[in-house]
């Protein structure tokens, strides 16, 4: 029994590419939601702004409260500070016979200091109870180097040096602040705090001076209601972002479902359901405005039915006439040849009128062979006879059509035909007249010159490529040679005797075949018509084995820096090129 076959191990570079790919592909979702969507749009940017102008506030808001609270603690600590300095100073004053011992556990309260005034002027601190709660600390600093005391359960590392140093500089009695961290025994981390440090004004007393007293103020309940205060504007601000961004989508909706549905509207009227109207609801601005796409939508009903109508008379007519003028032509024409049979036997101005009259009759019976034939394209009767054939046979019966035209303009065509046979599935008839066409326009206008027919071929598709050194064509151009009575210079006079509708004609028969003919030119350098044929019947046509600029032209320009002419489409569908 065989073994089903390994699963192929991707490479570290493969797998990258799809994560790429992967995320290219959810971009570019996301970017064409984004574009398409009004709603999600004004919904976002509601939200953005909302956001930006809350985390303002919030943080505005945030600051004032810290600020304020802040201010507020430190001005009770202050005055706490104030009336303890005040207690001490009476109680360091007194007479050493007047001192006694608080009631107070010794063993856990003082770190230094025995039983002198500055300890139990300590003792008598942590017993006191105050507004504000604070822990003490009072040092000796220039007579009593290293020797301080402590209220219960603090760490002397909760007084920085740098503190210290400040307020042995100030003056005695002024404060001086420091927020930090204060260190409790028994506890590993830190608690936010304030400090405030004072020098002792011992002028006037029998004291010594050097007594320096700190308060240290825990913060962690304010902490704690900052952080309560801060969680409550978050999810204050969360809710309002989210409720802002509820009311833009309401709102929007109310504007986006009307335009989408008036869209949608349009988008129907224009796939040609000329019935297509909107509901109208009340009296506001979108009331009136599928009111007016009512009116309008009526109005272009009513046009294009009345274009409809005049295009149908209009084509009946032209229908109706070329085929009213066969019947009198055929008699004018059967007289003009016995005429023109027997000029021989005139004298030389009835010779010359029978020829005139000849030349007319023939350019009559063009015009309206190609009249009749523009009515079966108008009423969708034209039909192929498609046909396996060479292209390069069609392109040599075209050519040999030509020749005698193109003897009488001194013109010499130039056939570049590939070695090999370019079957396609063609009409032939058809597709020999567009030849013709192009090669009877090049000799129009190629001053004599000579013209370049070029045959391609590829797996899909079979082009040929007429090419002129005459006048060229002017900017814009490109897309007007193929409409109907359209001449390039109408005070040029037309030497071959042309109607006019012959590219509109030929434009047609490649339409029909599913192929393109499109045109290229510039003045002074000529121009050149490309018509691309599909190689089976029916199949879609994705490129063109020539290229539409005369590669001449492509490389001399490419030489000099400028960019490759325009392209020109000529076809209903737009003719979209691989070139």
């Amino acid at each position: 029994m065989p073994s089903s076959p390994k699963k192929r191990r991707r490479t570290p570079r493969q797998v990258v590419r799809g994560v790429r790919r992967r995320a290219r592909r959810a971009a570019g979702g996301v970017r064409r939601v984004w574009r398409r969507s009004l709603q999600l749009r004004v919904v976002t940017s509601t939200m953005v702004i909302s956001i930006a102008v809350v985390a303002v506030l919030g943080v505005f808001l945030m600051q004032q409260i810290i600020a304020t609270t802040l201010q507020d603690r430190e001005r009770a600590a202050r005055s706490e500070a104030q009336a303890d300095r005040n207690a001490v100073l009476g109680y360091l004053n007194r007479p050493s016979g007047d001192v006694s011992k608080p009631s107070v556990d010794s063993g856990d309260g003082l770190q230094r200091g025995g039983d002198s005034p500055l300890s139990q002027a300590v003792y008598t601190l942590a017993g006191r109870a105050g507004a504000v709660p604070r822990y003490s600390v009072i040092a000796r600093n220039d007579n009593q180097p290293g020797e301080f005391f402590v209220t219960p359960n603090i760490d002397p590392r909760s007084i920085p040096a740098g503190l210290r140093e400040e307020v042995s500089k100030k003056e005695a009695g002024e404060d001086s602040t420091h927020y930090g961290d204060l260190y409790y025994e028994g506890r590993r981390e830190p608690v936010r705090g304030m400090v405030i440090g004072t020098r002792l004004d011992t002028s006037g007393t029998m004291l010594d001076s050097g007594y320096e007293i700190y308060h240290l103020i825990p913060l962690d309940n304010e902490e704690e209601t900052l952080n309560s205060v801060l969680r409550m504007l978050v999810a204050v601000g969360a809710a309002l972002v989210l409720l802002l961004a509820a009311i833009a989508s309401l709102v929007t909706r109310q504007v986006v479902t009307p335009v989408r549905l008036t869209r949608q509207a349009a988008e129907r009227l224009a796939a040609g359901r000329l019935d297509e109207r909107l509901k109208v609801r009340g009296e506001d601005d979108l009331a009136r405005l599928a009111t007016s796409f009512n009116d309008m939508a009526a109005n272009l009903a009513l046009k294009i039915h009345q274009l409809e109508e005049l295009s149908h008379v209009q084509r009946q007519f032209v229908s109706d006439v070329s085929h009213e003028l066969r019947t009198p032509l055929t008699t004018v024409r059967m007289a003009a040849d016995l005429l023109y049979d027997a000029r021989e036997d005139f004298d030389p101005m009835a010779a010359r009128s029978a020829e005139l009259m000849q030349n007319q009759l023939n350019r009559f019976e063009s015009m309206l062979a190609d009249l009749l034939e523009i009515s079966r394209y108008d009423a969708g009767a034209a039909e192929l006879d498609v046909d396996p054939v060479d292209v390069r046979d069609v392109v040599l019966r075209a050519v040999a059509d030509s020749e005698a035209l193109a003897e009488r303009h001194s013109t010499r065509f130039d056939l570049r035909l590939p070695g090999e046979p370019c079957m396609a599935e063609m009409d032939s008839r058809r597709v020999e007249r567009i030849l013709r066409n192009l090669l009877f326009n090049a000799i129009e206008h190629g001053e004599g010159r000579d013209i370049v027919v070029s045959v391609g071929a590829d797996r899909d598709a079979v082009a040929v490529a007429v090419r002129d050194h005459g006048v060229g064509l002017k900017p814009g151009e490109e897309n007007m040679v193929f409409d109907r009575f359209w001449r390039a210079d109408p005070s040029r006079a037309r030497t071959i005797g042309g109607t006019g509708l012959g590219l509109a004609i030929s434009r047609e028969d490649a339409v029909l075949h599913g192929g393109w003919l499109q045109a290229w030119g510039a003045q002074g350098e000529g121009s050149q018509f490309r018509l691309s044929l599909p190689r089976v019947a029916g199949a879609p046509l994705r490129g063109s084995p020539l290229s539409l600029v005369p590669p001449e032209v492509e490389m001399r320009r490419t030489w000099r820096g400028h960019m490759t002419p325009v392209l020109a489409p000529a076809v209903a569908d737009g003719g979209n090129d691989a070139d």
